[in-house]
């Protein structure tokens, strides 16, 4: 018998098509198992693909899964999830407006649409309240696992795992440029991560390209299989946190934090920020569908 399921491409956290972060997506995911999920991913090797079921948990609206090429599942709420909604919204699944929420890494998460009247979606979504873990000491080891000099990184400031529902390290650099220049060792930066804790690596300055953003990032996670993510807002909700924290920007705004510049799909993923709530927003676009054949 012929298997047939369909399957979508969403530009995630981009404006216009062949930008942002390329989510695979496939709906109605439900008869498929664990082994074939895992398998798919690998079949796309994108940073991550995101499959649709039915929720199992009160609440949620819908369940959703998203893998890496390595196999590995990712929990977090970042492209991964807000990709998903992007395409529900645009499929005429949902309305904007009204109460949603996500089944994501074993919790049910608000999320918000917005159709602003002639624009696309918009997508916000809550994430778990942050939780602040263990530094990495080494500067001399982790500029080496970045392909980093000492000096790139930014003096008096640590690097340090956050979490609002994925734990990354975040790592502060001197300026744009060392951020650009980083070119890991996959080996060397996963054994720093779980040394510290980490899932993945935030790479971040303070000297943003636009005016109005607040840190320009890279993201690395040799310990999920990703060699690079070009909008990652499970790691964007962390700085933010972190960044607030630290009195670097308001304890309650709305901030653009820069990625994906490196990889040529230049991204801006929005946080907003109020206390311990932190919510990461952003728009997307369906670019492509298909069919896979799976028997």
């Amino acid at each position: 018998m012929t298997i047939r399921v369909p399957f979508y491409v969403v530009d995630v956290f981009a404006s216009q098509p062949l930008s942002g972060s390329p989510l695979p997506l496939l709906p109605d995911a439900d008869d498929l198992d664990q082994a074939q999920l895992a398998a798919i991913a690998r079949e796309f090797s994108q940073p991550e693909t995101t499959f649709l079921l039915r929720p199992s948990l009160p609440g949620a609206t819908v369940r959703i899964r998203s893998f890496t090429p390595a196999g590995a599942e990712v929990g977090g709420a970042g492209h991964n999830a807000l990709g998903a909604w992007v395409w529900l919204e645009a499929a005429g699944r949902i309305a904007p407006g009204g109460t949603l929420a996500q089944e994501i890494g074993g919790l049910v998460l608000p999320v918000e649409v917005i159709r602003p009247p002639g624009q696309p979606a918009v997508i916000w979504m809550d994430q778990s309240p942050p939780r602040f873990g263990a530094t990495a000491g080494d500067r001399p080891a982790l500029a080496a696992a970045l392909g980093l000099a000492g000096p790139d990184l930014a003096a008096g400031e640590p690097a340090q795992v956050v979490s609002t529902g994925a734990a990354h390290l975040m790592v502060p650099a001197r300026d744009r440029a060392a951020v650009d220049r980083a070119a890991p060792d996959p080996a060397r930066l996963r054994a720093l991560l779980h040394q510290a804790g980490g899932e993945g690596c935030y790479l971040y300055s303070r000297d943003p390209a636009a005016a109005d953003a607040v840190a320009y990032a890279r993201f690395f996670n040799p310990t999920m299989g990703i060699a690079e993510d070009p909008a990652t807002g499970s790691a964007a909700g962390p700085l933010a946190a972190r960044l607030a924290a630290a009195g670097q920007i308001p304890r309650a705004a709305t901030v653009v934090i820069e990625q994906g510049h490196a990889l040529g799909r230049p991204s801006r993923i929005q946080v907003d920020i109020s206390g311990p709530r932190i919510r990461v927003g952003g728009s997307g676009l369906v670019v492509a569908e298909g069919t896979l054949t799976l028997a």
